[in-house]
């Protein structure tokens, strides 16, 4: 008892946790895998049995509960397979990883070799199995068919090997041996995998795959080891403890003794991986392509025949996140059985074995909208249509390629990735086709050979090299694995046998790995610390203990984004904005507050340190907003640092030893794996003094931890806290691996269906918060002000949601986007109902429309196919995936995205001809929620797909609204209009004579901001008294007024025959017409009661603001201005409205320039304020002529000439603008050229205003002058530009 207890306290300092053999077991004999999908037309030899797991050593480590079904399946995730003696039978090697609920993890180690099969019952078994599939392929009548299908099998079963994957040498030869695939027990010798599997605490894969070789040499070997196999086990299990942090490590295998490191406290954590592999197979530019997907949480499949392969690339990608970690589904190695769990609606990262001869073509993926696909044999990749590049991304592929080749690995391996879009599956250059055969027979048995570019030429001259072929012979005759097949490093070093004496070539290899492992993610942590060096600055820490934070977590604004992405240099916006968005991210900064209250998680307390360390040898202020590279500078270091802990070993374990063991059992057999003695290998020993001082260290831990425990919340509670206070509730790590039944998979996509909605309340709550900006964080929901980017970024990852919901359960996969491939099946449908019911129906008279008392705009049809028709015409789109994206952004700014989703779903027949029972879109509860979300989207104005599509051309509608009809009907001359936006305008456009309605097609022009509306006063009747234009764009249906109510016409009004009109966006009117155009309100409706007309009409009808509230009015729309260059350049909207739309800068001044104005003449001929000017203008340059001016001040002169020619200019513009608009330009170009405070004072000296103005004008009232003069010198910081609209023919 006092052994076992030792252990206990011993074992999570223990290098290994159990030992494990999975193989057949005779017991029950073959039992097919169905869930492995193999098909029974295979020959027997290639079909799928079930393993087993047939012991295990000790029994249960209470930390790390054994999983049976997750080990089975990952030791053996194709089964068992069998082979005969003509079949290539080389042991292979692989890793797989378990990840726990919490995030945690385990490693497993496999050695599978081939162990010859005695049970004779299993023999006849598959000798029956074999006449029952011969009788079913061969009928014996026709001889002729029946040798080719025995020669395709014998293709079968070579194929099955997976090493020589269509190398035609090894076929022929071996079939002219014996007529391959056929398995006849009187002949033949069968073989059944066996694996052998360490299940350890830490990654340290090359000591354990040196110990597990080791051990399966002993068993092949002509002698008996020096120890039974017993010691060495129990050695590894009991009596190798971890390395302690910083130190090295030395321990016996059976023949040599194994060396491994653990890095220190602030280094880089333990990775052993091979990262050279993953680059020499994917190549740089590919890896930096998955690298960043992989941090934009994207699907990330990767596809390879080996499972090793799988797993060093897995682990290569997340190892460079640091200091960040994978949030989200991870499973290296999917087992065959757990393919339906591809369509996971969350980012994952997964590997698939590929199967012999399959094509990347027939791999049916249930979702590719949001998927990098990464062929690794053939060493390609597909990316997600559009992502943002990494930062500097040339640069950083510069400087890891330098990296790569200062160890002689070059760097260009790989094809160029390809996007969504390209057709085919393989890059088709003939270098690469004879490279990849190259490589696999070298490679592809399980060697990890770093080949690369110019290496290859070598490997061609070695393949008929006989040296070579006689050492491969020599190896497998004694069964040694050889580490490397060829070091391409200095020549050829063959590495047979090991140990002779100083450094062995195998022990150079591994320094040599561990030095360019190190150095790559150096690499990779230093892009990090420069692009995060102030993240701390915007950390937002505002709750006074973690346990008032973690309740309130969801609520909670835990990092000011905003005001991040605005300290960031230009190119690295849109990687970066992306980026904070993500899981990954906002768990690093939950760990940094989380920080104050407890221990630092350790990749932060790494990540913090370098920074501060960076922060010492180098001032960062002026560099802050550069996007200059920064190389990283210790490589050189943390090179040694390893170097100097192999060199110089800090602790050697107890060598094996003999057990206390019955004599007899175990005995030697060669080729034959013994049965081992449980009783000496389920305890450890009883008085191991390590063992004993870790567990006293233990002990005080323990303690420890519970008073800190009792301080926080209880642990469990607080990691429940913690996962539900990310965003996804407990994020699926990995599925559970077992044999799974309809529950179990039911479970899991309740989970995820769970997660899904989760994700859009969080999504559509911030989308909401954001929009609303200013209003929101009074109303004390965190950060303000979204900029155009982010948004972007937020309606970008809403596309990448829906595309995950609707590839949820899909039956049948069809093209790249599933919520497209939805919306074409209902189109479809929709468009077939139509035809039939337009074949069936009577034809009908269009009703005519009641002809209304007012023109109005014609109602715009909504609906969801018209929509999608629009999108279809765009042939700037050429993706499904960028249909898709197109047709919710349109939706979500005409606000009918729930809406059009609603009308989507309402086909319940479709909806269940599509998808699967679990299926998120067949819940109805969630759905209907789902659909609620995205409907409060509607509370906010987006220009989504107005400001992305800007290229494309929109048919608008133009409809004038005359005051009277009669006015208008009766017109004589010709007018003309002018729509402008923000992205350019449509140039002059004729409207037919006594026409009030007209649709033209035009480049986008973004938000609409005036129209310029005139005619040529031609005729007898050329006046013209129109209220407002109406125009909308009949795609997005944003309809916006422009008022008028003035005449055009020379003798009325202010003689104007051109005005421009400033526009407003108008909102519809009625929730049940929500999102849909409105027809113009009637004028009693009209807009509330600031609408200014004219100044001079409404003094007229004795409208008389008080001077205070001129006043204000001044102020508020100086004020508007301010405030419009103060906010981000991407938002800030239309500067023509604030300074001539309604209660803008030119209105103010017209009130204040009408106070007190004496306008109402005998004979009732109306003046205007242009006329004052005029007249004041007129009065300068007289004295100016005469002379009386030259006694003033010469600066006063200047300012006086300015006037005097800009008055001249708006004077003798060629356009027919009236006196009224006369004046704004003159506004206009005053603010902008920063002259109108100099020429108020002009103005009220001039003697004409005493005979213009009465004595209580404000503008012969000094200190409101002044004041004014005050408010209006503040728009000089800010630089005002004009819209060609209003000064076109001015050139100043």
């Amino acid at each position: 008892m006092s052994g076992s207890s030792a252990v206990s306290g011993a074992a999570p300092c223990r290098f290994a946790h159990y030992f494990v053999i999975c193989g057949i077991d005779t017991e029950t004999g073959l039992e097919p895998d169905e869930l492995a999908g193999e098909n029974f037309e295979q020959s027997p030899l290639k079909r799928t049995f079930k393993s087993k797991v047939l012991a295990r050593y000790p029994e249960n480590v209470e930390w790390n509960p054994f999983d049976q079904d997750a080990v089975n399946m990952l030791c053996m995730p194709k089964g068992l397979s069998f082979r005969t003696q003509a079949d290539q039978r080389d042991p292979q090697f692989h890793s797989f990883i378990i990840t726990k609920e919490d995030g945690s993890r385990t490693y497993g180690f496999v050695h599978t070799f081939y162990e010859e099969v005695t049970s004779p019952q299993i023999c006849s078994a598959m000798q029956t199995l074999y006449q029952m599939h011969n009788a079913s392929t061969n009928p014996p009548s026709s001889s002729s068919s029946s040798a080719s299908s025995s020669s395709s099998s014998s293709m079968d079963s070579l194929a099955s090997s997976l090493d020589e994957t269509d190398s035609p040498t090894s076929s022929s030869s071996s079939s002219s041996s014996r007529r391959a695939g056929v398995y006849d027990s009187s002949r033949d010798t069968l073989y059944v995998s066996k694996a052998l599997c360490l299940i350890t605490p830490m990654p340290f894969m090359l000591a354990c795959r040196r110990f597990l070789s080791q051990l399966h040499r002993a068993v092949t070997a002509a002698t008996a080891p020096p120890l039974p196999l017993e010691s060495y086990i129990h050695n590894i299990l009991y009596e190798v403890p971890l390395p302690a942090p910083g130190r090295s490590l030395k321990f016996h295998g059976v023949y040599e003794p194994i060396v491994c490191q653990r890095p220190g406290l602030g280094e880089l954590p333990l990775a052993d991986f091979p990262l050279a592999e993953a680059f020499s197979l994917l190549g740089v530019e590919n890896l930096v392509q998955v690298f960043t997907c992989t941090l934009l949480e994207m699907q990330i499949l990767l596809y390879s025949q080996d499972f090793q392969r799988l797993m060093t690339v897995a682990e290569g990608i997340t190892t460079l996140l640091f200091p960040f970690q994978w949030q989200h589904v991870y499973v290296p190695i999917l087992p065959a059985s757990l393919l339906h769990f591809l369509d996971a609606p969350v980012p994952y990262l997964m590997g698939l074995q590929s199967k012999e001869g399959t094509d990347r073509s027939k791999l049916e993926l249930p979702q590719e909208a949001n998927l990098c696909f990464v062929d690794i044999d053939k060493h390609y990749i597909e990316l997600p249509e559009d992502f943002p590049h990494f930062p500097n991304k040339a640069e950083f592929i510069q400087e890891l390629s330098e990296v790569l080749l200062s160890f002689g690995i070059s760097a260009n391996t790989g094809a160029p990735p390809r996007t969504r879009t390209s057709p085919g599956s393989t890059p088709s250059t003939p270098g690469r086709e004879r490279k990849t055969v190259a490589f696999r027979q070298l490679e592809d048995d399980g060697r990890n050979g770093n080949l690369a570019g110019e290496e290859l030429a070598v490997l061609e001259l070695l393949q008929g090299n006989a040296t070579l072929e006689r050492l491969q012979a020599l190896t497998k005759r004694t069964g040694v694995t050889v580490a490397r097949v060829v070091a391409l490093r200095a020549g050829v070093k063959a590495q047979g046998t090991e140990g002779q004496g100083g450094r062995t070539a195998a022990e150079e290899e591994e320094l040599r790995n561990a030095k360019l492992n190190i150095q790559l993610r150096e690499v990779f942590a230093s892009r990090f610390t420069t692009m995060f060096a102030d993240y701390e600055a915007f950390v937002i820490q505002s709750a006074p203990d973690l346990e008032s934070w973690l309740t309130n977590r969801e609520q909670m604004h835990n990092f000011d984004k905003a005001s991040f992405l605005s300290d960031q240099p230009e190119p690295y916006l849109p990687f970066l904005s992306h980026f904070i968005e993500t899981q990954m991210f906002a768990t690093f900064i939950d760990n940094k507050i989380m920080s104050q209250w407890e221990e630092k998680e350790p990749l932060l307390r790494v990540f913090d340190s370098r920074i501060d360390k960076a922060r010492l040898y180098n001032v960062r202020a002026p560099s802050l907003r550069s996007s200059s590279y920064q190389r990283c500078s210790i490589l050189k270091e943390s090179a040694q640092a390893i170097e100097q802990r192999l060199m110089k070993i800090d602790h050697t374990a107890i060598h094996p030893h003999l057990l206390d063991m019955k004599i007899g059992q175990g005995k030697y057999e060669q080729g034959f794996f013994p049965k081992l003695q449980a009783d000496v290998l389920n305890t450890g020993p009883p008085n191991n003094k390590w063992a004993h001082r870790t567990a006293t260290a233990q002990r005080r831990k323990d303690r420890h931890r519970q008073q800190t425990e009792h301080l926080n919340l209880d642990n469990d509670l607080k990691e429940k806290y913690m996962q539900e206070a990310r965003g996804l509730g407990k994020n699926l790590r990995q599925p559970k691996l077992s044999d799974l039944s309809p529950a179990v998979i039911a479970q899991t996509n309740w989970k995820f269906v769970e997660g899904l909605l989760k994700e859009c309340r969080m999504k559509t709550k911030r989308m909401l918060v954001e929009k609303m900006g200013r209003e929101a964080v009074e109303l004390g929901h965190g950060e303000a002000n979204i900029t155009g980017l982010e948004e972007n970024t937020l309606i970008a990852s809403l596309c990448d949601l829906l595309e995950r919901i609707w590839s949820h359960g899909l039956q049948v996969k069809q093209g790249k986007s599933a919520l497209w491939s939805h919306l074409l099946h209902y189109q479809a449908r929709e468009e077939k109902l139509e035809q039939q019911q337009a074949e069936s129906a009577v034809p009908h008279v269009p009703e005519r429309r009641k002809s209304d008392c007012s023109i109005a705009m014609p109602f715009l049809h909504v609906s969801l196919i018209q929509d999608m028709r629009h999108i279809q015409s765009m042939s700037e789109i050429k993706t499904d995936v960028g249909r898709a994206r197109g047709w919710i952004r349109l939706s979500l700014e005409k606000k009918l995205l729930s809406q059009h989703l609603k009308q989507l779903l309402s086909r319940q027949a479709l909806t269940k001809k599509l998808y699967k029972r679990y299926a998120f879109l067949r819940c109805e509860e969630e759905k209907e929620q789902f659909l609620f979300h995205l409907l409060s989207l509607n509370a906010v104005d987006y220009f989504c797909f107005t400001s992305v599509f800007t290229t494309i051309m929109i048919p608008y509608r133009v409809v004038i609204i005359p005051i009277k009809k009669l006015s208008n009907a009766m017109t004589t001359s010709n007018p003309w209009v002018c729509v402008s936006g923000e992205l350019g305008d449509s140039g002059i456009m004729k409207i037919p004579k006594n026409v009030l309605e007209m649709t033209f097609d035009c480049q986008n022009l973004g938000k609409l901001t005036t129209v310029q509306l005139g005619h040529d006063n031609a005729g007898l009747l050329a006046k013209w008294l129109v209220d407002c234009v109406m125009v909308r764009n009949e795609i997005t249906g944003h309809t916006y007024r422009f008022p008028c109510g003035r005449w055009l016409g020379k003798g009325v009004d202010d003689g104007s025959l051109e005005r421009v009109l400033i526009g407003e966006l108008v909102v519809p009117s009625g929730e049940e017409d929500s999102g849909r155009a409105c027809r113009t309100p009637p004028l009693q409706r009209s807009p509330s009661q600031t609408r200014r007309i004219s100044i001079t009409a409404l003094s007229g009808r004795g409208y008389k603001p008080t001077s205070a509230q001129i006043q204000e009015a001044i102020g508020e729309a100086v004020n508007n201005i301010l405030k419009h260059f103060h906010k981000p350049e991407k938002e800030r909207g239309s500067l023509t409205v604030l300074l001539c739309g309604e209660n803008s800068l030119v209105a103010a001044l017209e009130q204040f320039f009408h106070h007190g104005f004496k306008s109402a003449r005998l004979f009732q001929k109306t003046v205007f304020v242009w006329d004052f000017v005029e007249k004041a203008v007129a009065y300068m340059e007289s004295a100016d002529q005469m002379g009386d001016l030259q006694e003033t001040a010469e600066p006063l002169g200047m300012t006086c000439q300015s006037l005097c020619h800009y008055v001249n200019a708006v004077n003798s513009t060629p356009r027919n603008i009236g006196k009224d608009g006369k004046f704004q330009l003159m506004v206009c170009l005053g603010a902008r050229d920063r002259l109108l405070p100099q020429w108020l004072p002009l103005l009220v000296e001039c003697p004409v205003i005493l005979r213009m103005y009465e004595d209580t004008a404000l503008l012969r009232d000094r200190t409101t002058v002044n004041a004014l003069i005050g408010v209006l010198e503040t728009l000089h910081d800010f630089p005002i530009t004009l819209e060609a609209s209003l000064v076109k023919g001015i050139d100043l």
